[in-house]
């Protein structure tokens, strides 16, 4: 069973149209509404089907549990399909639904939304770092296969803290948030380990009306569509942060993208990692699809002759794909997908002390990737987690993090070790729905050197066990696109930086006898490498313009008689909110500026507006 538990103000339900599989009620249960209440939405699974009354039992516990910390008298029970992609039977679900409503009523007062019909609702959220959390139930004697890691993550005792510039750790219910408040966001989230979302994305209907991305119905959900102006920009960010790592002195490689589950090392690094996975069978094997690159990349190391002199050894891989079995009801648009794109380098070095300075150096990769990326560190919170005895030996190394970042961060502590890592960051964007999604990531990793018999050569010629660092420097490149988009529909004037702007430069001519000098200025911006493109259509000018405003083209140029008189532009300058009269030179000399060791790639559609298809 999942569980996303709510402590609103208000919710009310109204009862729309009834599925197959839809309960008789009266007309009075038709509709539905509690003030001061705890509503649990509720997906039953086919798991749930082993011991229905055990995980009943489970489930009123948990629900108890957390109505007396918030206080509540009211619990709203209500049947959510949409928390789980393995839902049990109809006649299982009601079973568990009414022992639940039983149970509950010698408590609380209790009312239960119907079960099988589709239903409109309204939920007020308090807010507040309970009023959001999710739990997750199954029965003892027949628990889902998951990695220990999994398990580890969802059972791990830790404790959230601030720490502020001056180096000093603040329980977070003391600390002010005034002047944070995307930190605070960020916390409640962290706390309430709530991933599910009520509401749509603003990215989500933007990434479809502009063409960039959308959900690909034949595919399993999570797996997405590119159209080409998406295609360019995940292109585009591909290409860039490969080459930032290979910068950083990263050997670029590429392994397959599924292994054998039976394989010794992988068998016990499956039981370290907090993933989910996909599985296929093939001929005598069990074959898992990758979620990182980590296999590929270790398997590599473990053959290779490496000197300390070759150290710090770096790799990394783009993985076109990575595979992830995401919980459903966790997956929303761009942000969190089943099947991404993610670059992986990972850093073989001498000892912890390189490892350490190689962390921070990493660190500020990400900062200033991203900051070229176009996600300022205003944009995004951070996050260091690590183990209480890494914290008690390195409290100043952790302070010199807040320092590079110039504002508090988030911490979080774990009183034991049960992952391979001993101290990660994470840069995390915040969303218009205040949820938090992780970019640019650095692990430190204490066991996989070991456990793939990953060796170097020191100076006395003995063999040594390196540690290993993990880096995604942007995140999935997914992400990174949700983050932009995101970012742009909570801006004044919404943008994307010029070098990831399918066209950079539209051309509007304002009448039929004016396309000769659109074309005549179109190859001009052509051979400079830029991206432009033509409105011909047979529209009027002021559609035109605000087709071009909702692409967010950042240079839209306007000619008619009058520019072509005095062989200029009149263009509209979107970052700028102005409009100036600029020839065609001085405008590719600013776009060049701006787009100056970024990559450049070639207009993905017809440059004629005309002759170009409608995706959506």
């Amino acid at each position: 069973m999942r569980l996303l538990l709510i402590h609103a103000d208000r919710i009310e339900y109204e009862v729309k149209g009834k599925t197959k599989f839809a309960e008789e009620i009266k007309e009075s249960a038709k509709k539905g509404e509690m003030d001061e209440v705890l509503t649990a939405f509720i997906s039953i699974e086919s798991i749930d089907e082993k011991n229905p009354e055990e995980v009943a039992d489970k489930a009123i516990d948990e629900i108890r549990d957390v109505a007396q910390k918030v206080k509540a008298d009211n619990v709203m029970l209500y049947p959510y399909a949409h928390l789980s992609d393995d839902l049990g039977s109809p006649e299982t679900s009601m079973e568990i639904l009414k022992n639940l409503e039983l149970g509950l009523k010698e408590e609380f007062n209790v009312d239960r939304a119907p079960f099988g019909w589709y239903k409109s609702f309204e939920i007020s959220c308090k807010g507040h770092p309970l009023s959001e959390l999710s739990r997750r139930i199954t029965p003892s004697e027949e628990k889902e296969k998951e990695t220990t890691a999994i398990e580890a993550e969802e059972k791990a005792k830790s404790s959230f803290y601030i720490l502020d510039l001056n180096g000093d750790l603040h329980a977070p219910e003391t600390f002010n948030f005034s002047e944070h408040k995307n930190l605070e966001k960020f916390y409640i989230h962290e706390f309430s380990r709530r991933r599910t979302s009520d509401k749509v994305p603003p990215h989500v209907p933007l990434m479809r009306r502009e063409e960039i991305a959308d959900y690909e119905p034949a595919s399993d959900p999570g797996n997405m569509r590119y159209y080409p102006k998406g295609r360019l920009i995940k292109s585009l960010l591909e290409d860039y942060v490969l080459e930032r790592c290979m910068e950083d002195g990263a050997m670029e490689v590429e392994t397959p993208i599924m292994y054998d589950t039976a394989h010794p090392a992988l068998k016990e690094y499956l039981k370290r990692f907090p993933a989910r996975r996909y599985e296929i069978n093939s001929e005598k094997k069990k074959l898992f699809l990758r979620f990182s690159a980590c296999f590929g990349q270790f398997l590599m190391n473990k053959d290779m002759t490496i000197s300390y002199r070759n150290l710090p050894l770096k790799m990394v891989e783009m993985t076109r794909y990575s595979f992830r079995k995401e919980k459903r009801g966790e997956l929303t648009g761009l942000r969190r997908l089943r099947s991404f794109t993610m670059p992986d380098m990972h850093t073989i070095c001498y000892d912890m002390r390189e490892a350490m300075e190689e962390f921070k150096r990493q660190y500020r990769l990400s900062m200033d990737l991203l900051d070229d990326i176009g996600l300022k560190k205003e944009d995004y919170e951070v996050a260091i987690r690590f183990t209480r005895g890494f914290y008690d030996e390195n409290k100043e190394f952790i302070r010199e993090l807040v320092e590079t970042i110039k504002k508090p961060v988030l911490i979080e502590i774990w009183e034991e070790r049960f992952f391979y890592f001993v101290l990660k960051f994470e840069f995390n964007f915040i969303d218009a729905l205040d949820k938090a999604s992780a970019l640019s990531t650095v692990q430190i990793d204490v066991e996989n050197a070991e456990r793939y018999g990953i060796k170097f050569v020191d100076k006395d010629g003995s063999d040594k066990f390196p540690i290993i660092l993990h880096c995604s420097p942007s995140g999935a490149i997914e992400r990174v696109m949700y983050a932009l988009l995101e970012k742009g529909t909570m801006e004044d004037i919404p943008t994307l930086p010029t070098w990831l702007s399918p066209t950079q430069i539209r051309i509007i001519p304002i009448n039929e006898e004016d396309l000769d000098y659109a074309e005549e200025i179109y190859e001009k911006i052509k051979i400079s490498g830029i991206r432009g493109d033509i409105d011909d259509r047979d529209e009027t000018l002021g559609r035109k313009i605000r087709d071009a405003e909702m692409e967010w083209i950042p240079y839209i140029a306007v000619i008619g008689d009058r520019e072509k008189k005095n062989r200029n532009l009149s263009v509209t300058m979107r970052k700028k909110k102005e409009r100036e009269e600029i020839n065609i030179g001085d405008l590719l000399t600013i776009i060049k500026s701006e787009t100056e060791d970024l990559p450049m790639k070639r207009l993905s559609l017809p440059y004629k507006l005309s002759m170009r298809a409608k995706f959506v």
